[in-house]
């Protein structure tokens, strides 16, 4: 007997997302993923003039809200052929290292920790044993028995008031969990300890960025303004601040979260559900020189189909043949049809909704069952995010990538194969954010060294003036954003933005089926994977999480015949 089950909404994500799973003799053998929310700002550009529309795509989500920002200005800069200062190159990739590095620590602790993490199991721990285990793993200052048992009394006392806040409705107590609760206590300290740091590295941000979130970027280099010497500029007591910042920052992801990682980690070795299409997509990133310039990556372009990791293919994104969104299962038309899939320059962002009234009824697998498009690579789904980007990397053979990875699959004892699921996806993540903290040392070092020789230009007139401009350019600006591969298409036309496309790593893992039917990353993970209570579906929740969904990303749209947001009422 198949049995459907709903997790609506998928919680601890940014916006709004419906999973449909049909479970027959207690494993999913059918599922639909569902972006369940429209909102606008794509269309909204049209006709500005494209040095603004940083400022207003950015505003697409109140997570990643720098990553669109530098995907728009890096678009904008590809279609006239600007070329930014080095100083402004390297506050680019400071801003967007210091990034990564905290979404992946929030995501880890507060987004994903308690899929694995029994809390309410953490006050029968004994924190003497806890702090053992501690201090076993890390030489972290903060693990003595008394720091543990100040933390389980504080953790009671929010259990004995009845209001449980951030640990409400939690599957506690479910049999999927696997960690003594002496390991339950630990996850927990640092859970807590990480709400207070996260809100340290931000002000990386708010130094070089005016502020967080939304931090400003401007077309042509940084709107940053350097000198050492003055109170109203980034001066030597800021640069100063930032660097002590990072080095807090590597010491936190060093001795709690990657420890923390590992033995969680490995409790769960056996927990390889999720691995989902194994084709896997890097735009690359973090660059040593020009960003258009992929040789100079430090996490590396490429594309493994079907987990073939002996080969990986290249990408150009603007070959209108590699990638293309489907809409034959998405609420949304082209030039009135449906068939046929569009390269973002020639796409399009028309609502055309005809589900049913979700809260009440089950999607139809048959039908159109989403506001999220389906991207695909050449007609291929894609994974994209942290496991994407270090399989790509480990089989192009970057020698930092290649190093963390077999060192890490030694201390767990298991195999490359293992990387290939939920628990791997996780994994993934941790690693790059070890490579990246230290990137952000070297990047901050580089910029100090220019500073010190004299350089504080951050910003280029050459090609601000529009009268400079062609009549008629289009680019695209690509990046790796913490949750997977950004783009950003544009066209300029007598200087105003004629045409902008967003595709972002959410809508490639988020998508629906394509016009062949092939299902989307989240929807592939999620088949053939064992659930023990579809009244508590943990392993649902595990699954999705590993991939960090932003559905606000996903789906864009607002009405500008009206002149107000598109209103879409179920019946």
């Amino acid at each position: 007997m198949t049995e459907r089950i709903v997790v609506d909404p998928v919680t601890r994500i940014e916006g709004h997302l419906r999973i449909e799973a049909d479970i027959e003799n207690g494993v999913i053998k059918n599922a639909l993923s569902s972006g369940t929310g429209v909102r606008g700002l794509e269309q909204i550009v049209t006709g500005r003039d494209p040095r603004d529309v940083w400022a207003f795509v950015q505003r697409v989500c109140g997570v990643c809200t720098t990553t669109h920002a530098l995907a728009s200005v890096r678009s904008v800069e590809d279609a006239l052929d600007i070329k930014i200062p080095r100083n402004a190159q390297l506050i680019r990739e400071i801003m967007n290292e210091a990034q990564f590095v905290h979404d992946h620590v929030v995501h880890f602790y507060h987004l994903h920790a308690l899929d694995w993490v029994d809390v309410v199991s953490a006050l029968s721990a004994d924190p003497e044993e806890t702090s053992k285990i501690a201090q076993s793993i890390s030489d972290w200052a903060k693990s003595s028995p008394g720091y543990f048992r100040e933390v389980q009394q504080k953790v009671q006392k929010v259990v004995d008031s009845g209001q449980l806040g951030i640990f409400a409705n939690g599957y506690w107590g479910h049999e999927a969990y696997k960690l003594p609760p002496e390991v339950n206590l630990l996850a927990v300290a640092h859970y807590l300890e990480a709400l207070e740091w996260q809100k340290e590295i931000v002000k990386i941000h708010t130094i070089l960025g005016g502020k967080n979130p939304h931090p400003h970027y401007v077309v042509g280099g940084m709107a940053t303004p350097i000198d050492i010497n003055r109170d109203n500029s980034v001066n030597a007591s800021q640069l100063t601040q930032i660097s002590e910042i990072i080095d807090r920052a590597m010491e936190f992801v060093n001795k709690v979260y990657i420890p923390d990682l590992l033995a969680i980690g490995s409790y769960y070795k056996d927990w390889l559900h999720g691995g989902g299409i194994q084709n896997y997509m890097s735009f690359g990133d973090f660059s040593t020189g020009d960003v258009r310039d992929t040789k100079l990556y430090r996490m590396p372009r490429g594309i493994i189909l079907n987990g073939n990791l002996n080969e990986v293919l290249d990408i150009d994104l603007r070959d209108p043949e590699q990638i293309k969104e489907f809409i034959d299962y998405s609420w949304y038309t082209y030039d009135g049809n449906s068939g046929g899939g569009k390269h973002p320059w020639e796409g399009e962002t028309t609502l055309k909704y005809s589900g049913p009234n979700i809260p009440y009824k089950n999607l139809d697998e048959e039908e159109k069952y989403t506001w999220v498009k389906a991207p695909r690579w050449r007609e291929n789904p894609m994974e994209v995010g942290p496991l994407a980007r270090i399989m790509v990397g480990y089989a192009k053979g970057q020698p930092e990538i290649v190093n963390i990875v077999d060192d890490t699959l030694n201390k767990l004892n298991v195999p490359l194969s293992a990387l290939q699921s939920a628990l791997g996806r996780t994994v993934a993540r941790g690693l790059e954010t070890a490579l990246i903290v230290q990137w952000l040392r070297n990047d901050m070092d580089a910029l100090l060294n220019n500073i010190k020789n004299g350089d504080q230009v951050t910003f280029d007139r050459t090609m601000w003036d529009p009268d400079n401009w062609p009549k008629e350019a289009k680019g695209v600006g690509w990046m790796e954003a913490p949750r997977g591969a950004l783009a950003h298409w544009v066209g300029i036309e007598n200087g105003k933005t004629s045409k902008y496309q967003m595709v972002v790593p959410t809508t490639w893992l988020a998508s629906p089926k394509d016009n062949k039917g092939q299902s989307g990353p989240y929807e592939a993970a999620l088949k053939d994977t064992p659930v023990i209570d579809p009244d508590q579906p943990i392993e649902i929740l595990r699954i999705i999480h590993s991939f960090d969904p932003c559905l606000a990303c996903a789906v864009h749209l607002t009405d500008l015949k009206n002149k107000k947001t598109t209103e879409i009422k179920l019946s």
